[in-house]
């Protein structure tokens, strides 16, 4: 009779092999049937929602550079008083400014909330019924990097997931052929790049997806999106290769990051089969197409709209590379060709959703990383440039759709515009709000890491009730 050899293990072996056994199993439902329950929740991770939800997805129009608010929806009479003049309030800033500079866009009352809004976004304005303005943010410092990091991470300071990562941890994907959370920017990547999209601490499968909508045939919309070498049936049987080697692999280390890359293997080659779809406009009839515009904006906003109805939780649109909204000379002439480049888009996604029945469960929001000054910027010979330094002391942002009370404005600045004084918003208040109306408390909404558990408003942020129905 022979006997077997038996292995003897310590603690620590003993658990890590337990675990790996764990992980292999989990790997399994990811890289086996995609249609298999344990492979969808493996997938699209999803909680419970804390209570029932106002909306099931969001689009985040991101004016990346910072938009002037007393040049399109907070106006300040004071400014012309007081033009040439320095004004009674003066905060300091990142460069030297001087005089008061009132604004050169007129602004007048739109809608029966009548609330004020500049000429530079009358097609946006046309639904202020239904957007809220906030007109009290603040964020901490007047510089581009850290602020960009709170508006979407949460945190000036450390990397954090961002808010899109956060939504797709908590609800989940509704579609297995595409990703969950997409980002589009035209012309490169804005400052901090990926940085904006990133999933932090959680998996990996939650960061953003960035797609450069300058482009239109899909081939270079989408890199790599087709196979040159290889038919479906040969992809397949490579990834099953791949699963094979990556099953050994994972046998002796326990790393999230190699999840990760097997889910973002699976899902490029489902998206083959659905992305060549979702991305051709062309398929719209000619008047969706005219009344979104023919620029790269209008094909970005629709094309959001098309993934939005599919079941992509979050869709951020950036308005181009690098800082385009960061006017510090000039503002008149660079707002104006800015702001003709997004208003139609924005305006016709407000339409279309609603047309479509998707405004009441879909959450649209509107701004940049900060303000810029009421008072002009200066050269270092102290001559007017034209332009607004940054200004994180008070600025706007507006939100739209579902559970939002639109034709409503919060807070204020200072008579000039300077300060948020009246209910001062915080970035963490407003990404509480938006996790509310997706169905979550935002002090509820963790994830464990390095022993401690995290939430995108870290240990701050209160729900903005009084703009919600």
């Amino acid at each position: 009779m022979q006997h077997k050899q038996v292995m003897e293990l310590d603690r620590r072996s003993l658990l890590q092999r337990v675990g790996m056994g764990l992980g292999t199993l989990g790997l399994a439902g990811i890289v086996g049937d995609p249609n298999s329950q344990a492979t969808q929740a493996a997938l699209t991770g999803g909680k419970l929602p804390h209570f029932p939800s106002k909306v099931k997805r969001v689009v985040h129009f991101f004016l990346n550079g910072g938009p002037s608010h007393v040049d399109t929806f907070d106006p300040k009479p004071m400014l012309k008083k007081y033009e040439g003049q320095a004004p009674p309030v003066s905060l300091a800033t990142e460069r030297k400014t001087g005089a008061a500079f009132a604004s050169p866009f007129s602004f007048r009352k739109f809608g029966e909330s009548g609330i004020e809004v500049s000429e530079l976004f009358s097609k946006t304005a046309k639904h202020i019924d239904d957007i809220a303005v906030i007109r009290s943010m603040y964020a901490q410092v007047p510089n581009h990097e850290p602020s960009l990091m709170l508006m979407n991470c949460g945190d000036s300071v450390l990397p954090r997931p961002s808010v899109g990562s956060w939504v797709l941890y908590g609800l989940g994907s509704e579609n297995q052929n595409l990703p969950g959370f997409i980002v589009m920017c035209p012309k490169g990547l804005p400052v901090k790049g990926a940085d904006n999209w990133q999933s932090g601490f959680l998996p990996g499968a939650f960061q953003g997806t960035y797609v450069d909508p300058q482009h239109q045939q899909i081939d270079k919309l989408i890199e790599n999106i087709r196979s040159t070498h290889a038919t479906t049936q040969i992809q397949r049987r490579q990834l099953d290769l791949l699963r094979t080697f990556n099953r050994e692999h994972q046998s002796a280390r326990d790393d999230d990051r190699l999840n990760s890359r097997i889910q973002s293997f699976e899902l490029a080659f489902r998206m083959q089969m659905e992305a060549a779809d979702v991305f051709d406009i062309q398929k719209e009839p000619k008047s969706i197409q005219e009344m979104y515009g023919s620029g790269v904006h209008g094909r970005q906003t629709l094309i959001a709209r098309r993934l939005l109805e599919r079941g992509v939780r979050y869709v951020q649109l950036w308005h181009g590379g690098g800082q385009p909204w960061d006017n510090h000379k000039d503002i008149e002439n660079h707002h104006r060709r800015l702001a003709r480049e997004i208003d139609q888009p924005i305006s016709a996604l407000l339409t279309d959703l609603k047309q479509r029945g998707m405004f009441e469960d879909t959450l649209v929001l509107w701004g940049g990383e900060f303000g810029r000054t009421p008072t002009v910027e200066l050269t270092g010979e102290g001559k007017s440039r034209l332009g607004r330094d940054h200004n994180h002391y008070g600025f706007t942002v507006w939100m739209a759709g579902g559970g939002v009370r639109g034709g409503t404005v919060r807070g204020a600045t200072d008579d000039f515009g300077f300060q948020a004084v009246e209910t001062p918003t915080a970035v963490h208040d407003l990404h509480a709000t938006m996790l509310h109306l997706l169905g979550f408390d935002h002090e509820k909404l963790t994830y464990r890491y390095a022993g401690r558990d995290f939430r995108l408003t870290d240990v701050h942020g209160h729900v903005l009730h009084d703009i919600l129905r």
